[in-house]
């Protein structure tokens, strides 16, 4: 006679693999999710600060960036005008704290200020930092 289907305890125990395989890889997917949100948020953000400066210089005109930390974004300004919104918090999930609420950019492309800029963006376990020095340089750090 010939069997045509799988008992129970079968069933059972190819469930009772595919959920330890499983449980094994949940937390390193979650990891690698969380950075590459990180990551995309970064370059989102320096994406943002040289859209300023690019806007001083072609503009002629003072620009800032705005950091928004409740909200998680960024929103970027020339002269009365708002350029661009950053949404980091929406689109990437992170959260988003900053040294200062903004970062100004004088005509000739430099930095106007008296500090640098510390943006932290963070989810999960991973983080990450965007440096803006006074001189309007981005970095990631």
């Amino acid at each position: 006679m010939q069997r045509l289907a799988f008992s129970l305890v079968e069933m059972l125990f190819v469930v009772a693999i595919v959920s330890v395989l499983a449980l094994l890889a949940v937390p390193r997917y979650v990891a690698l999710r969380d950075r590459a949100s990180v990551r995309s948020a970064v370059t989102a953000s320096i994406a943002a600060f040289d859209a300023a400066r690019s806007l001083a210089l072609t503009r002629g005109r003072h620009a800032a960036v705005r950091i928004d930390t409740l909200g998680a974004r960024l929103v970027v300004h020339s002269f009365r005008d708002t350029v661009l919104r950053v949404p980091l918090g929406a689109s990437w999930g992170v959260s988003v704290s900053a040294s200062r609420d903004s970062s100004a950019i004088a005509p000739d492309g430099l930095g106007y200020g008296a500090a640098n800029l510390s943006l932290f963006l963070s989810r999960g376990a991973a983080a990450d930092t965007v440096t803006v020095s006074r001189l309007g340089r981005v970095a990631r750090r």
